[in-house]
């Protein structure tokens, strides 16, 4: 039978070695959860990037405020809507204005993030204005077989910007980047007013872009 001291020494080591074991422990669990924490730490850091490089809808560009100030009517509404059609991701956004004839849409035109390689707003830009980069702007004699009056070039906006007549007024087409926004106003303004309320909403989206 061990003695006394003996039972007391076997019983001390055991405590020692049980001490040690659950120090051993603990220290393991705090670093996991030092661990867990600074995970967590980089990983809202890498959501908040990916965040940040969210691409803008075409409502985020314009206030509804800024549209009642340049059209001079409430506007009821701002409806979003987007499409991706394999090569631009199109996002579109229409301001319905209390006289739905003075409605506002604005679109914003980017390269579809899921085809890369594909064409980008650029090219489609050079395929549309470039060949009336040097051209005058011809006058819409109102004859249906003849093609409508070129795209006008204005200076002074976004990289590049051109003013398409049409027989509602026009539209604008700006192209900033690798982007590239459009303006739609309706109303019975004339067509200089509106091109000079298109600029001033172009103005403000190309300041969000």
């Amino acid at each position: 039978m061990p003695s006394d001291r003996q039972t007391t020494l076997n019983f001390a080591r055991g405590v020692v070695r049980a001490r040690s074991l659950a120090e051993s422990c603990f220290v393991r669990c705090v670093l996991f959860a030092c661990f867990c924490l600074s995970f967590g730490l980089v990983s809202t850091g890498c959501t908040k990037q990916r965040d940040a490089t969210i691409t803008p809808d075409a409502c985020s560009l314009v206030s509804k405020v800024e549209v009642e100030s340049v059209q001079q009517i409430p506007v009821k509404d701002a409806k979003s809507s987007e499409r991706l059609d394999g090569t631009f991701r199109i996002s579109q956004c229409l301001y319905t204005a209390a006289e739905f004839s003075k409605s506002v849409n604005l679109a914003l035109i980017q390269r579809d993030p899921n085809q890369h390689g594909a064409r980008s707003p650029k090219d489609f830009w050079k395929e549309k204005f470039e060949p009336y980069e040097n051209e005058e702007p011809r006058t819409n004699t109102h004859n249906e077989n003849e093609e409508g009056p070129a795209p006008k070039k204005i200076v002074g906006l976004g990289d590049e910007a051109y003013w398409v007549a049409n027989r509602f007024g026009g539209i604008l087409y700006v192209l900033k980047g690798d982007a590239l926004i459009s303006v739609g106003i309706g109303g019975t303004d004339g067509e200089e007013t509106k091109l000079d309320k298109s600029k001033i909403l172009a103005q403000k989206a190309l300041q969000r872009l």
